[in-house]
C-alpha cells in the first residue's frame, strides 16, 4: 500500500493514478479482500455497515474520496467498512468541509456519533447536535425510511433482550445471559440500543422515556448496565 501511495505521488496525474491503481485486478484480488477483513472485525454486529449500521458492508469506503484525496487513497485511516447503498448511492464523492476546511462528516472509527446526533427513541429518527451531525446525517441518508422502520423495530425489541438477560441472571443461567448480550448487540442497528443507554444517564431519562417506565428502570440497573455495556 505504500509503494502504491508513492506512484501516486510521483504521478502527473495523481487522481488518475489513483482511480487506475485501486480498480486494478491484482489490487482487487489481494488488497481488497485483506482490507475488508480487517475492517469487517471492526464493525458492529455480523459485519455491518459502518455508517447505517443496517446493512451488511461490502465495500471499502474511502472516508475522504480519492477524487478528493488521492494521496489516502492506500492509507489505512482513510478506510471503512460500507454497504453498496451508503457508498454507492448516498455519499459518493461528497466530502463536505466546514468555513476552515475541516471535514464536516463523523467519522465513527474515531468519533462517538453520540456526541453529534441525538435519536429520537419513539420515531427512530435522528437529529442534529452539530454541523457535524447536520452533514452525516444528509450526506448518509440516516433518517431514509427503511432505517427509521428498522430503528423502531429495534427499540421495541430491546427491552426484550434486557428483560432476558436480568432473568436468565437470576436464575444463574450466565451463558444464557452472556449470548443475549451477544445477540442483543449483533442485531442490525445496534445504535438504537447504544443511544438507549446513552439517554438513560441524562437528567431528562424518564421525559425521553415516557410510558417506558419498565424498559427505563432496566437500562439503569447497575447489573443491566455492567452486563451490557461492560466497563463502558
Amino acid at each position: 500500500m505504500e509503494t502504491h501511495t508513492d506512484d501516486i505521488r510521483k504521478a502527473e496525474k495523481p487522481a488518475d493514478k489513483a482511480r487506475y491503481l485501486w480498480n486494478n485486478t491484482t489490487v482487487r484480488r489481494h488488497v481488497h479482500p485483506a482490507l475488508i477483513s480487517v475492517l469487517e472485525q471492526m464493525a458492529p454486529g455480523h459485519e455491518r455497515c459502518m455508517y447505517c449500521g443496517d446493512n451488511q458492508g461490502t465495500d471499502v469506503d474511502h472516508f475522504e474520496p480519492l477524487t478528493l484525496a488521492p494521496l489516502r487513497t492506500f492509507a489505512w485511516p482513510n478506510h471503512l467498512l460500507a454497504c453498496s447503498l451508503c457508498n454507492s448511492h448516498y455519499k459518493r464523492h461528497t466530502f463536505p468541509r466546514d468555513e476552515d476546511g475541516r471535514p464536516l462528516l463523523l467519522d465513527p472509527t474515531i468519533q462517538d456519533p453520540l456526541e453529534h446526533i441525538h435519536l429520537i427513541l419513539g420515531v427512530g429518527r435522528y437529529e442534529a447536535l452539530s454541523p457535524q451531525g447536520t452533514a452525516s446525517i444528509d450526506v448518509f441518508g440516516l433518517n431514509r425510511g427503511s432505517l427509521l422502520k428498522g430503528r423502531l423495530d429495534a427499540y421495541r425489541t430491546a427491552g426484550l433482550f434486557l428483560t432476558e438477560w436480568r432473568n436468565a441472571t437470576h436464575k444463574g443461567q450466565h451463558t444464557k445471559a452472556r449470548d443475549v448480550v451477544r445477540i442483543a448487540w449483533d442485531r442490525p442497528l445496534a445504535d438504537v440500543l447504544a443511544a438507549m443507554f446513552h439517554q438513560s444517564a441524562l437528567p431528562v431519562a424518564e421525559n425521553l422515556f415516557d410510558g417506558e417506565d419498565d424498559v427505563l428502570g432496566l437500562l439503569c440497573d447497575p447489573a443491566v448496565r455492567e452486563g451490557f455495556l461492560g466497563g463502558a
